[in-house]
């Protein structure tokens, strides 16, 4: 991936880590300040799917001291865009 991670790149990467989580619908209604695991009844290891599937998407290392950095899709944006 580039240097640089735009914010729109960035949440779409974010929802597109999402897919299966909830329907396309759901997904694309769900506002970027919502509780992403209990919004989406996210357990333990679906989590693990999301940040796995957005260390794919973004050839970034996701630590677990940055999980809560990603309890919402605005704050996941932020810490990919500053990231990147």
């Amino acid at each position: 991936m580039s240097d640089t991670l735009s914010r729109e790149t960035a949440e779409a990467t974010v929802r597109s880590a999402l897919r299966g989580f909830a329907t396309a619908a759901d997904l694309a209604a769900l506002h970027s300040d919502v509780p992403l695991r209990t919004t989406l009844d996210l357990d333990s290891l679906d989590f693990l799917t999301f940040v796995e599937r957005l260390t794919t998407a973004t050839g970034l290392r996701i630590d677990e001291v940055d999980y809560p950095k990603l309890a919402t899709i605005g704050m996941c944006v932020e810490f990919l865009a500053t990231r990147a």
